[in-house]
């Protein structure tokens, strides 16, 4: 082929015409890179924006800074030869060739002659790349090469499809032979800005774009290295792409070591396992509060409520100390006064928290948003969980005023007609609709299908209140507050015997939905009721009954436990909430049935799952799929646009082994209780090391022999001890 000898003269505006070449055509599948604040959404070429991509982005405190990042070899697409994460999911490693390159009716270059090694990684507010270019030819080449870039500010809830009247204003310009700034000036008066750094400096540069002749000879390679920085406020300091990339290696190294490490006998499991952790650690960010697990990417990456106090509830038997960075940040922005457009009461605990510009201006409400009728009781319940597991006392202390804050709302606003049970009524008409976990506007219905009409008592709340007095009257004690113990333990028994009353469905052998705004059940079988079961508040009887329910084909799939029976007037098994599978769902039924002694019960749960892991992109459980039955040799059905990977869903898993093996810890006493513990079915060992007592912690393994399991303790620290029931 007559390759252009390296060196020879090129008229740069034009040389790049030449060529046309044959057309990628493979489809594009994404993966997603985190760290704090940012995240980016990449394809499996390691391009932003390709194709029309439109959700695609280098995203920072939900704005999007960078849209647009393409490579380009003689003006076409590379091929993708294959593209993986790595160990840690820090980096997307993608490997890439040329295609077939024509020049005036002849080859110019033979695809498969040029390697691009392209890896992606997100650290402190910027997007790295380092692409590898490997001349595998017997000829000197000259290859040109495009880099594409652009910028558009969109605000996450403008790319997940809300249109604006008015935006801000845009300002591009080539600071350097090697630099491009992009300048928004929101309407919000806040400057947002990307810089887009080369390295080395390319042969031309213009605003959105970047033209590289690399002279390669036979056998080398050369490099180039992008980064795009985000920025509002002070220029963080530069970085080169190896020491980034060295610097979020040993952060997760150093996160690694502080937690309980888990190794099971089955390599599949192990892998999801591993696979769960590492999404954990992904989604967990460094706040000025400790750490915080961001509910999700693409479009919960932020500050949620009630999806960080389910997932430290989920976390805190092998990392408790992501419990303690929630609640303290969910401390501080907690509710100090009425605001009816926040749907903010007194002593509430956020929903959701946004930074971009749509919630500044509060054309979303979502600035700091309190809509949210279970994230009050959930945060005392961690409270009194982590307090059980950590013995941290200090810290009880330091939190106790806003668990009295919490209290005083649950009596309070919470319960605004005094008949005991905590209900919800948006304030506006901008507010959500339904505010529990199932937050979708049809997911309280009644039994012909009509939308229940508020204020709603949901079931689960109720229980969560019960479980947070109950928590609270404990912490109380361990204060030497005993008359509030007394007090909060009696308001309990009071709510459980009337919740009894009003909730319980004979006929239909589980609890009402809820209780609509005329004190009606809503007579829905839903896998609310399992969370009831976690919460303790259910009689032994009921608990049975609902445990016959959600086993029965009517809830479970094969693949898991549907969100409500296909009985219902509702069901729809694509729908978001009304008959599809939420794996965090399942691990919150998998603990109330362990509570009430039906852990036999829990391992067609937990296989159901696992099985649909195995089946998953990466062996990652999404947000949610759908609720189709299972049917031999079909995988389980996705829903389109569920988060992956989702914060509550990564934990579903670890959540439900814990429930499996009967596991409580207790630092006052320093003991590691197994309640009738048992494996996985395929397994045969699980080896649990690091598992911390208060201070303390214990190594354990726990093995499979003649059909009973035998825990061995391995080592033990800080007068750690195990019981095995």
């Amino acid at each position: 082929m007559a390759l252009a000898p390296a060196g020879q003269p090129h008229n740069e505006a034009h040389e790049e015409e030449r060529y046309h070449a044959t057309a990628d055509g493979s489809p594009r599948a994404h993966e997603t890179l985190k760290h704090d604040d940012a995240f980016a959404i990449v394809d499996t070429h390691g391009d932003i924006g390709a194709f029309g991509s439109r959700s695609d982005g280098f995203f920072f405190k939900d704005t999007r800074y960078l849209s647009r990042l393409e490579l380009l070899i003689a003006r076409t697409t590379p091929l993708l030869l294959g593209a993986t994460l790595d160990g840690n999911d820090l980096q997307l490693c993608c490997d890439l060739t040329n295609t077939d390159v024509y020049e005036d009716g002849g080859t110019w270059l033979h695809k498969d002659v040029v390697h691009i090694y392209r890896t992606t990684y997100v650290r402190d507010a910027a997007v790295r790349q380092r692409l590898v270019f490997t001349n595998h030819g017997n000829i000197d080449l000259r290859l040109p090469v495009s880099i594409i870039f652009d910028c558009d500010f969109s605000d996450i809830f403008e790319v997940r499809g809300m249109r604006r009247k008015k935006r801000g204003t845009l300002q591009r310009h080539v600071e350097s032979d090697h630099s491009v700034r992009f300048v928004y000036t929101g309407l919000d008066q806040i400057v947002r800005d990307t810089a887009v750094h080369m390295d080395p400096s390319p042969s031309s540069l213009k605003d959105t774009s970047a033209l590289y002749y690399l002279d390669i000879p036979a056998k080398e390679s050369r490099r180039v290295f992008v980064t795009a920085t985000a920025q509002m406020g002070p220029a963080p300091q530069s970085c080169s792409y190896t020491k980034g990339l060295r610097n979020a290696q040993r952060a997760m190294r150093r996160s690694c070591a502080d937690e309980t490490r888990i190794s099971v006998s089955d390599p599949d499991l192990d892998m999801i396992l591993k696979r769960a952790m590492s999404d954990l650690r992904i989604l967990t960010t460094n706040t000025s509060d400790g750490p915080y697990p961001y509910a999700g990417t693409p479009w919960y990456s932020t500050t949620f409520g009630r999806d960080a106090l389910i997932t430290a509830l989920q976390m805190l038997w092998f990392q408790p100390s992501i419990a303690r960075g929630v609640l303290r940040r969910l401390a501080r922005f907690q509710a100090e006064s009425f605001d009816a457009d926040a749907d903010a009461q007194p002593g509430k605990i956020l929903h959701e928290m946004r930074g971009g510009e749509m919630a500044s201006l509060r054309e979303i409400p979502f600035g700091l948003y309190y809509g949210s009728v279970d994230s009050t009781p959930l945060f005392i319940v961690v409270a009194g969980a982590y307090d059980a597991v950590a013995g941290d006392t200090e810290f009880l202390r330091e939190i106790w005023p806003n668990v009295l804050r919490a209290l005083a709302w649950i009596d309070g606003p919470g319960d605004p007609d005094r008949d005991g049970f905590v209900e919800y009524a948006r304030e506006t008409e901008h507010g959500l609709a339904n505010q529990g976990w199932k937050d979708s506007h049809d997911a309280v219905f009644n039994s012909d299908g009509s939308l229940a009409r508020g204020p709603l008592a949901l079931v689960e709340v109720q229980g969560y209140v019960y479980a947070a007095k109950i928590a609270a009257a404990r912490m109380a004690s361990r204060l030497g507050e005993e008359a509030l113990s007394l007090r909060l333990l009696g308001e309990a028994e009071t709510l459980r015997r009337r919740f009894d009353e009003k909730f319980w469905q004979p006929d239909l052998g589980i609890y009402a939905l809820a209780l609509d705004g005329n004190k009606k059940p809503v007579r829905v079988r839903s896998s609310n009721a399992g969370h009831v079961l976690s919460t303790g508040i259910a009689t032994p009887e009921h608990a049975a009954r609902i445990v016959d329910q959600l086993t029965s084909p009517n809830f479970f799939s094969g693949w898991g436990v549907r969100t409500i029976a296909t009985s219902e007037a509702r069901y729809n098994p694509m729908s978001y909430h009304n008959g599809s599978i939420w794996p965090h769902d399942n691990a919150m039924i998998a603990a109330g049935f362990a509570r009430y002694g039906h852990g036999d019960r829990i391992g067609a749960i937990f296989d159901g799952l696992f099985d649909a892991a195995l089946r998953m992109d990466q062996g990652r459980l999404p947000e949610l799929f759908c609720g189709f039955r299972r049917r031999a040799g079909r995988s389980p059905i996705l829903y389109p646009v569920a988060c992956s990977p989702q914060a509550w869903s990564s934990g579903a898993l670890l959540h439900i082994l814990s429930s499996l093996l009967g596991l409580d810890i207790d630092a006052i006493s320093k003991t590691v209780t197994l309640n009738t513990p048992r494996l996985p079915a395929k397994v045969n060992e699980i080896a649990i090391n690091n598992l911390r007592v208060g201070e303390g912690t214990l190594d354990l393994v726990l093995t499979r022999r003649h059909g009973s399991i035998v825990a061995d303790v391995t080592d033990c620290t800080g007068g750690a001890q195990l019981l095995l029931v």
